[in-house]
C-alpha cells in the first residue's frame, strides 16, 4: 500500500495493490498498518456507510463538530467519483483551500479526511457506490454542512454534469456564513485530537 499526503495537513492519499487474474481483481482499500505508519494511530472504525448516487449527484459539503469530530477514509466501490476535501479548521494555514481525486474501480485509491476536514464528492457516473469508514457515528447535532456550489470555494464540479443536490445541501449556508455562525472547527483544537489519537495508539499495527 502506498500513501502519500496531499496539499491540505493530514489529508492522505492511499494507493493499494491491485491483484488481476482471469476472473476480475482483488484488492484491499484498507490496511491498518499502512494507516498508521501514514498517520501515527490506528483507524477508530466505529461506522461504516454505503451510499449509491446517479451521475451528477453532490453529496457534501459536510463536517462534524471537533472534538471529537469524525475522520472518514473513503472508497469507490462501483463506478467513478470526484472525491474533495475541504479545509474549513479556522486557523489552519491552508483554511478554504481544496484538494481533489478521482475514486473509481479501474486505479482504485482510498482517501483519510481526518477530524475537522469538509467532504463532498460528485458521482460521474449512474450507480455509484461510496464507501466509508467512519471513527464516531452519526450525530445529527454534531454535523453541518457548507454549500458545495458556494463560488468563494471554487469547487471543481465537471462543467457537463448536471449537479443534483439533497434540499439540506442547497440550503447549506456559504463557508462566509458558516465562519460568521460560528460552526467551523478550529484549527487549535483539531490539532488537540490528533495529538490525543497519536498518544493514545502505538505507532505499529501490532
Amino acid at each position: 500500500m502506498q500513501f502519500r499526503e496531499l496539499a491540505i495537513p493530514g489529508v492522505i492519499e492511499f494507493t493499494p495493490r491491485v491483484f488481476p487474474d482471469t476472473r476480475g481483481q482483488f484488492v484491499a482499500p484498507f490496511e491498518q498498518s499502512s494507516f498508521v505508519d501514514a498517520t501515527g494511530h490506528r483507524l477508530q472504525l466505529v461506522q461504516s456507510n454505503h451510499s449509491t448516487s446517479r451521475r451528477g449527484v453532490i453529496r457534501g459539503v459536510h463536517f462534524a463538530d471537533v472534538p471529537p469530530g469524525q475522520a472518514k477514509y473513503v472508497y469507490c466501490s462501483r463506478g467513478a467519483l470526484l472525491d474533495i476535501a475541504i479545509d474549513v479548521r479556522v486557523g489552519s494555514p491552508t483554511f478554504g483551500q481544496w484538494v481533489s481525486v478521482l475514486l473509481d474501480t479501474n486505479a482504485p485509491r482510498a482517501l483519510y479526511l481526518p477530524e475537522g476536514i469538509g467532504h463532498a464528492f460528485i458521482a460521474l457516473a449512474d450507480d455509484t457506490v461510496m464507501t466509508y469508514l467512519c471513527s464516531t457515528g452519526y450525530a445529527p447535532a454534531a454535523e453541518h454542512t457548507v454549500h458545495p456550489l458556494d463560488p468563494a470555494l471554487g469547487l471543481p464540479w465537471p462543467a457537463d454534469v448536471d449537479p443534483l443536490l439533497s434540499d439540506k445541501d442547497r440550503a447549506a449556508p456559504t463557508l462566509a456564513e458558516a465562519t460568521q455562525a460560528a460552526i467551523l472547527p478550529k484549527w487549535a483544537d483539531c490539532q488537540a485530537r490528533y495529538t490525543e489519537l497519536r498518544a493514545a495508539a502505538p505507532h505499529s499495527a501490532g
